[in-house]
């Protein structure tokens, strides 16, 4: 059995804490993190029966088609605990499931889902106050600690950052493994909801953007300029963006503003959940030593790992950056527990630049912190 196969999953214990009687568990996240292989060991300490489907089999929505009480007693013979992987592929889900939670007792429901519009979009308002919804996203830096010791941190890290953290990786000890890995999964995977989603029959213009945006990372992003590069409507560039935002491909940050006139908050900036997706897009797997895009590496690196961090722990938080029109800037901003919380991105510790003068003067009582790869591990696992 493969180390991802072993590895405990950060989320694994809040999906069992929710999983009570007649709720349902939803866990999202892009294809190949590893929901699958959750799944199964969440089942491999199980003491009470269960039933496992999955989805995508015809023959699992066949048996969903008849949507009565009888019929779903009769499907789970005694068992009250149901698992559907993918069950976003299964048609009137949400109804599904409401029908079994309100009308058996004591059922508990997990599910996972590729894509958010999918099972959210068909669970959303039938399950209203009866499900929780977790995110799964490529391994953290926390989870590989279960089996890399500190002393390879470093190296380790310099090839995360190039080829990300998509669990499969840790198979392949080859360079070219894994380039045609990340290669197979982007042209795949990770565009199987989207090209079923609304008749989009093919990828190109999709995987266009995906490459503007992954050389503008950490840059502001205009939609209609977008547009103008790929010949197609703002409306068109702002539909794709949503949809690759809800397969868990990229993921949109807003600025930040307290109504200061200098601030910038009409333009967005988009991140990659994985630093490997980004680079296989823009056809760069090379080390860092042989890089120029260091800076935009380490900045989609850590937040994508402080992502991973808030959904893991539960924090409840708003993210944002700061910019101003006179070009002072601040990369990562935090406002939770009615506090504001500001963090610069250096790739370098000997690079420490001392918080914006607007920032300092608008919002004295933040926080400022430098990240960097000397001191990172705190800010994204404690």
């Amino acid at each position: 059995m493969s180390n991802d196969n072993f590895l405990n999953r950060d989320i694994k214990a809040q999906i069992l804490e929710y999983l009570q009687p007649n709720k349902v568990v939803i866990l999202l996240g892009p294809r190949r993190v590893g929901k699958t292989i959750l799944i199964r060991q969440i089942l491999s300490d199980c003491t009470e029966p269960y039933l496992l489907l999955n989805g995508e089999s015809f023959a699992t929505q066949e048996l969903f088609s008849r949507r009565t009480v009888a019929n779903f007693l009769q499907l789970l013979d005694d068992k009250l605990f149901l698992i559907i992987d993918e069950a976003q592929k299964i048609p009137n889900i949400g109804k599904v499931l409401k029908l079994m939670v309100d009308e058996i007792t004591g059922i508990k429901v997990l599910i996972t889902g590729s894509s958010a519009f999918d099972v959210e979009n068909h669970t959303g308002e039938p399950l209203t106050g009866r499900k929780y919804t977790f995110k799964l996203f490529a391994l953290s830096e926390k989870e590989y600690d279960q089996i890399q010791s500190p002393l390879i941190r470093k190296d380790k890290l310099h090839e995360r950052l190039i080829y990300g953290n998509y669990p499969e990786l840790l198979q392949l000890n080859d360079k070219t493994k894994k380039n045609k890995y990340l290669s197979d999964l982007v042209s795949s995977y990770l565009f199987k909801d989207i090209l079923a989603f609304e008749n989009i029959n093919n990828s190109d213009k999709i995987i266009s953007l995906l490459r503007l945006l992954a050389f503008q990372v950490g840059n502001l992003v205009s939609t209609s300029e977008l547009g103008s590069q790929l010949g197609m409507s703002g409306n068109t560039v702002s539909k794709y963006l949503n949809l690759l935002s809800k397969v868990f491909i990229i993921h949109k940050v807003t600025g930040f503003s307290r109504n200061l006139r200098k601030e910038i908050t009409k333009s967005n900036k988009w991140y990659f959940y994985d630093n490997g997706i980004r680079n296989i897009l823009i056809a760069n797997l090379n080390p860092i030593e042989l890089r120029n895009d260091i800076g935009q590496l380490w900045e989609n690196y850590l937040i994508s790992e402080r992502i991973k961090f808030q959904q893991y722990t539960g924090m409840i938080v708003n993210n944002y950056f700061w910019r101003t029109y006179d070009q002072q800037e601040i990369d990562w901003l935090e406002d939770t527990g009615g506090k504001l919380y500001s963090y610069e991105f250096k790739w370098s510790a000997k690079r420490t630049p001392k918080a914006p003068k607007a920032w300092i003067k608008n919002y004295p009582e933040s926080e400022y912190k430098i990240i960097n790869a000397e001191n990172y591990m705190d800010w994204i696992r404690n």
